[in-house]
């Protein structure tokens, strides 16, 4: 496994494989700390991959996921007969790693009374199967790693202090992902591509939810980086996505927590706002107008006059009725003419429709600019602006 597997360029990440190519080169005992999710397997793979025991195998064992009663067995074997059930002999993990790794993951779960064996084989490199009175010689690397504190762990009777110092000898620290967040653009991308849909590209975020990703304090590391992205790429697959696509309760509790805080505080908590459908690349441009609601900085959209007969009809009032003068009249807190044509909702519908052009006008036909002078969400508006086909104002760029 090549080091360009432990994805990042942060300096972090790059003293930490400068490191892995210094220890590798020795057969020193190994002990690789970390969180959980932090890519301890990685630092092992690679410290074996860069040794000169390459060419061997390389046998992990998960201490922790062994039950107590086998554990024994599984890492030094027994004979045929030796106790109910050995219906033959079964060679150990350290006799299946001979002149290669051993990797023991989660030590710190391994028992007391394993601890005390497993001491015995690292200082005399040998080991008997159970059933057995011939030692067997092993040459084995043992590289192990653990999300505990270690020495807090022999300070509470946990862990045996001799077994620390035996397996301490070339510390490795795995860091956590919040003390390297300029490595999680590279992660993202790396894991969508990973769990893109074989027939399909991979997802896409926009720079609102990577800014959210690189906030957040990501407690799970990489493995949940990695389960989110999976995640993703199963609800939107092939899809760039926005911060407001997604819907709350796929995503962690913090980013959770700050999406559903920020609909609360938004100043238009009264209408909230409904995320922009995702759609294909295809389906994005119409004509030469590109609404993209993942876009802070997308083309101002340039107004023109527009023939009214090409309005929605559920909008349209009578040809003399000028919602200007419903805008004046609310301003100056004067009652509305009487226009018994015109029920509330067309009424309503087309003041709306005069604030957002008014507000585009004045942003220049930015949309993101629009959506702040208005107070609403930007998906919001880039469906109204839709609704009441001002985007096919845009169609040929204003000359004016």
């Amino acid at each position: 496994m090549s080091l360009d597997a432990i994805i990042g360029r942060s300096e972090t990440i790059l003293s930490l494989k400068r490191l892995i190519e210094s220890v590798a080169q020795s057969d020193a005992t190994v002990l690789v700390t970390g969180e959980s999710g932090t890519g301890k397997e990685l630092v092992a793979h690679a410290l074996h991959d860069y040794s000169q025991r390459a060419a061997k195998r390389f046998v992990p064992v998960n201490c922790g996921a062994i039950p107590k009663d086998l554990i024994e067995s599984e890492l030094f074997g027994h004979r045929k007969g030796a106790f109910t059930g050995a219906i033959s002999d079964r060679m150990g993990r350290f006799e299946l790693a001979q002149d290669g790794t051993l990797f023991l993951d989660e030590i710190g779960d391994l028992p007391l009374d394993m601890q005390v064996k497993l001491l015995r084989v690292l200082q005399e490199r040998s080991v008997d199967p159970i059933g057995s009175n011939k030692p067997i010689d092993i040459n084995v690397r043992v590289v192990a790693a653990t999300h505990k504190d270690l020495e807090l762990e022999v300070q509470t009777g946990r862990f045996r202090e001799d077994l620390y110092y035996r397996l301490n000898v070339l510390p490795v620290t795995t860091p956590p992902l919040r003390d390297r967040p300029e490595d999680i653009a590279a992660l993202c991308e790396h894991f969508a591509r990973v769990h893109a849909n074989p027939n399909k590209r991979p997802i896409e975020l926009s720079e609102r939810l990577m800014h959210e990703l690189h906030s957040y304090p990501w407690p799970g590391n990489i493995r949940e980086l990695s389960n989110l992205m999976a995640r993703f790429s199963a609800l939107f697959p092939g899809k760039s996505i926005c911060y407001t696509d997604i819907p709350a309760m796929m995503l962690p509790k913090g980013l959770r927590d700050r999406l559903l805080e920020g609909a609360a505080d938004a100043p238009a908590a009264k209408d909230p706002p409904v995320p922009a459908p995702l759609v294909s690349d295809e389906s994005r441009h119409t004509d030469n107008l590109t609404l993209d609601p993942c876009n802070d900085e997308s083309e101002p959209v340039h107004l023109e006059a527009v023939d009214a007969s090409s309005l929605m009809p559920e909008v349209l009032g009578p040809a003399d009725y000028n919602p200007i003068e419903d805008l004046i009249a609310l301003a100056q807190g004067t009652p509305l003419p009487a226009l018994d044509s015109i029920p509330l909702k067309q009424r309503i519908a087309e003041l709306e429709k005069t604030l957002i052009e008014q507000a585009l006008q004045q942003a220049d036909g930015n949309v993101s600019q629009t959506a702040r002078i208005l107070a609403i969400q930007r998906t919001t508006l880039i469906e109204k602006i839709n609704k009441y086909n001002l985007k096919a104002q845009a169609d040929e760029p204003s000359t004016a």
